[in-house]
């Protein structure tokens, strides 16, 4: 157990952030009572999760502080800002709970300023440095998720801080332009790194899926911004350009969902790469729950009808991947923790 909790991965909050986008896809296309079980399944999930965290900075803060200025691990730590941003999301839809979500959002911010900065600066002086073929993935583009879900949940709280309105969705825009400026220098660097260098079926990890769900993350948050732009002039003025842009996003993850198919046959089927459960996997459910979403809220918020037929299919898709990969935890952890070390560790091999 010492081992696991000194070894656990950064990535791990993608299971609340996975969690929380297939109950919020599965509130809205009708499946209520699955929404609210995802809904308090991903309270417990990321109360149990900052227990860990912490309890791994107290006894193994050598291991954290490693695990910052990793390349391929240090990434992982947005996704503690963008689960923190989708609970927050998530209290004001099931449960109405303003003063929760506005707490979440302001813990949101913090880690972001925090985080963002601290592991894009360790990344940036560290002296011994990976080559680019080894060193990015597409965990890199957390670091727009986390933003775009800052923008969200800033959009959905405006109109609860009314005397700074203004500047809560000032704040919304930004986030959600940094994002998206973010997303174009990280996405070229990776599709640099697939159609330049060599790539083996290890290389291709589940987050290339958030090659996709950053855009579709994206995506959502100018719906947000979209459906506040009366509140504020200056949205108001540029709201031809938020709605081109939204559309441009919606537009890049629509694009990348047949190539990560193909590319995934390539990997499980052609190469025959084993499919066993990482914590990496949530990575790849995310994202077909943040496109499930955001399809069905730009095609009511632009008022494109003929699309919400994505979203009345996609979410099965979602929900689906949501159970394989969880039925792949809770394997793993019945391994850990019921059966002998020798055992389990020579079955997770």
């Amino acid at each position: 157990m010492e081992r696991n909790l000194a070894e656990m991965h950064p990535s791990y909050f993608g299971l609340v952030m996975a969690t929380g986008i297939v109950a919020i896809a599965s509130h809205l296309l009708g499946f209520m009572w699955i929404g609210q079980t995802l809904f308090w399944l991903s309270v417990v999930c990321y109360a149990s999760l900052w227990l860990l965290i912490l309890a791994r900075l107290a006894f193994f803060p050598r291991a954290m502080l490693t695990d910052l200025a990793d390349h391929n691990r240090g990434v992982g730590f947005f996704t503690l800002i963008a689960a923190t941003s989708v609970l927050g999301s998530q209290f004001l839809l099931f449960r109405n709970d303003v003063q929760t979500g506005s707490a979440l959002w302001f813990l949101a911010i913090a880690l972001w300023a925090v985080l963002h900065y601290t592991i894009f600066t360790a990344l940036t002086v560290k002296r011994a440095k990976p080559t680019l073929g080894v060193g990015i993935n597409g965990g890199w583009l957390l670091s727009v998720v986390a933003a775009q879900s800052l923008s969200i949940l800033s959009g959905q709280l405006a109109a609860h801080f009314a005397p700074y309105q203004d500047l809560v969705l000032f704040f919304s825009l930004v986030m959600w332009l940094g994002g998206g400026m973010l997303y174009v220098w990280i996405i070229s660097l990776i599709f640099y790194r697939y159609t330049f260098f060599p790539l083996e079926p290890s290389d291709l990890t589940p987050p290339y899926w958030i090659n996709m769900g950053s855009v579709a993350i994206s995506t959502l948050a100018g719906t947000v911004l979209i459906v506040n732009a009366s509140e504020a002039a200056f949205l108001g003025d540029l709201l031809p350009f938020v709605k081109g842009l939204t559309l441009l996003f919606w537009a890049t993850a629509t694009w990348w969902i047949p190539m990560l198919v193909i590319l995934g046959f390539w990997r499980y089927v052609d190469r025959r790469f084993p499919f066993t459960y990482d914590p990496l996997y949530w990575g790849m459910v995310f994202p077909l729950g943040m496109y499930t979403v955001c399809t069905y809220q730009l095609a009511n918020t632009i008022k494109l009808p003929f699309l919400l037929v994505i979203p009345k299919y996609f979410v099965f898709v979602a929900l689906l991947a949501w159970f394989i990969t969880f039925v792949g935890l809770s394997k793993s952890l019945v391994r850990q923790l019921w059966l002998p070390p020798a055992v389990a560790s020579g079955e997770s091999k």
